[in-house]
């Protein structure tokens, strides 16, 4: 399915003549960029960069950020997330965040809400964000979205704040007046935890079935954490679920219990509990990034990336995300999420859940 435009289909004018190699040579070794963001930071011929243009507090521990990408913006899917950049006390940060705007949304304007972890050092910056901010962006990214055509029936679930994409989701449905097909289920601890408590009222008013349970009130249409009950009527609609390890396993074994696992889409939120790992003894060998070589100390390998001095993509440093990715080009590594491994050369793994057993190579 074609992404949507939001803030990619103006015209690029000046910035696209920019972009030739010409210029490039002419501006060695910086390249144009760095003479653009001396005139506005978030010009760019080949980042995305996003200006804040709005900022509210719909939640206590939460910010909601509107941003308005340049012209490198290609456009998402309902559902899909970034990795927003921010810099810190001299250092660039990425986490990814979900987008929570309509794909029908014309606006330029791209919508993320975010909640204040206790230890996240990106998460607490964000909540002070000021308009006129420029932040990096990445490109959309990941497969939690709806296939064209629609489905006849669509259910979206959601625990916390796992809600951002099942919003951008609702909210493109419902704007392409297929409202009346979405049944969604919300899981919070109480109502004023929910950012959008007002706007899953006015998905309610306009056609969409919201369900809703908060859990330490004992309030909502529904009672309780998730169970099947809470399906009743719901038989075989492709569903997707965003939110806690602990709501996405208990919705894919109903699911899959009903055989219809193949239909449901998931977006982790926090990770899985860890699988046990079998003891592969005390660390031997060495880890080589490229040109760069550590003695295998058995952490994570982003870890043992960072300790030689390197600096690579990485988002939720979970398993969830997928940005830490790379490619492993000889030897083997375990994934402390599962306890599986992986022996096979020139394959794609995550950095920040994999360890080294013996000598490992890493293509950078």
């Amino acid at each position: 399915m074609p992404a949507a435009t939001v803030g990619a289909g103006r015209p690029r004018g000046l910035l696209a003549s920019l972009t030739t190699p010409l210029l490039d040579v002419l501006t060695y070794p910086h390249g144009p960029d760095r003479y653009l963001e001396m005139l506005d930071p978030a010009w760019s011929t080949r980042q995305v960069r996003a200006e804040i243009t709005d900022v509210c507090h719909r939640a206590p521990g939460t910010v909601t950020v509107l941003a308005r990408p340049n012209r490198v913006w290609r456009g998402f899917s309902a559902g899909q997330h970034v990795q927003l950049s921010v810099d810190i006390e001299g250092a660039r940060r990425s986490r990814c965040y979900s987008i929570v705007t309509s794909e029908q949304d014309r606006s330029g304007r791209l919508e993320f809400t975010v909640h204040a972890e206790p230890d996240g050092l990106v998460s607490n910056h964000l909540q002070q964000l000021r308009p006129g901010t420029v932040v990096g962006l990445s490109q959309a990214q990941g497969p939690f979205t709806l296939p064209s055509p629609r489905p006849e029936h669509v259910v979206l679930i959601s625990g916390g704040s796992g809600i951002t994409p099942v919003m951008s989701i609702a909210r493109t449905l419902r704007d392409e007046d297929r409202g009346g097909s979405v049944t969604l289920l919300h899981y919070a601890r109480t109502a004023a935890d929910v950012a959008y408590r007002e706007e899953l009222d006015e998905l309610a008013a306009s056609g969409v079935r919201v369900l809703r349970s908060y859990t330490r009130e004992g309030s909502g249409e529904l009672s309780g954490h998730f169970c099947a009950e809470h399906l009743a009527g719901i038989t075989d609609a492709p569903a997707w679920v965003s939110g806690p390890a602990t709501l996405v396993e208990g919705v894919r074994e109903h699911w899959s219990t009903a055989g219809l696992e193949a239909e449901l889409t998931v977006e982790h939120f926090t990770p899985p509990a860890p699988a046990p790992i079998p003891d592969d003894g005390a660390p031997t060998g060495e880890v080589s990034f490229g040109d760069r070589a550590v003695s295998n100390s058995g952490a994570p390998l982003l870890e043992q990336a960072e300790v030689a001095g390197l600096e690579l993509p990485y988002g939720c440093r979970r398993g969830i995300c997928f940005s830490c990715t790379q490619r492993k080009t000889s030897g083997t590594v375990r994934y402390r999420t599962s306890g599986a491994l992986s022996t096979e050369p020139d394959s794609d793994i995550q950095l920040c859940v994999t360890v080294p057993i013996g000598d490992v190579t890493i293509d950078l």
